[in-house]
């Protein structure tokens, strides 16, 4: 028992590390491009812009309809085959993270579009803005708040996800974990530990998905 906990102590900050130095780095930028993909992909598919529509569609089905740590797979192992290479691990886990949420994160942002009236469009352009303006200035923010909920899930989601990382030699936590119990032979007490580092990182996301709905509410009833 004392062993064990004398293991648990010791290698604590030795996950830790990791954690903050490469799992939420790589969560926070993969989720930033995400956002950036999923607005873009959602605003095509509102505006049907035919063929656009299309492409967005089909990118939307393969990566829902395929897991992600085949997708991390096809991307490290498999594109190198046809002359594609990787600067680094982390750039493509970056990349791979980035369009899977993008993709999931898109059709929440669409439904979120959806769900604004056409009333509100209509008296967009009886002022005289046109289809962006309308959209960058009534459409999206509305959107966008009604959405807050679904992708901070997607984001504390994200953290988790990173954990498959180490498939592809990413040095993060669960990655480190692996390593120390090569000379520990303590799986048990180590992926306890690891574990638990996820579920302080989450639930920090959770308490801050909490704060901005908060302040986000606050906003809507002080405008109404």
């Amino acid at each position: 028992m004392e062993h064990a906990v004398e293991i648990f102590v010791s290698s604590f900050t030795r996950i830790l590390i990791p954690g903050i130095l490469v799992s939420i780095p790589l969560t926070l930028i993969s989720f930033f491009f995400a956002l950036v993909i999923a607005v873009i992909v959602a605003m095509i598919r509102y505006a049907n812009i035919k063929v656009l529509s299309e492409i967005c569609k089909f990118y939307v089905w393969v990566i829902r309809g395929t897991p992600l740590l085949v997708q991390l797979f096809f991307m490290y192992y498999g594109l190198p085959k046809i002359g594609v290479f990787w600067s680094s691990p982390f750039i493509c886990a970056v990349v791979v993270f980035a369009l899977n949420e993008g993709a999931y994160a898109s059709e929440t942002i669409r439904g979120a579009l959806n769900s604004v009236p056409d009333g509100q469009i209509e008296a967009g352009y009886c002022v005289g803005m046109n289809f962006v303006q309308i959209m960058l200035r009534i459409v999206l923010p509305q959107a966008l708040r009604a959405a807050v909920p679904a992708l901070m899930n997607g984001l504390i989601g994200m953290v988790k996800d990173t954990s498959l990382a180490s498939n592809i030699t990413v040095t993060e936590m669960l990655f480190q974990t692996k390593t120390i119990i090569t000379t520990t032979y303590e799986p048990f007490i180590l992926y306890i530990e690891v574990a638990l580092i996820y579920l302080i990182f989450s639930t920090v996301l959770s308490r801050v998905q909490v704060i901005v709905e908060k302040k986000m509410n606050a906003q809507v009833g002080k405008a109404s």
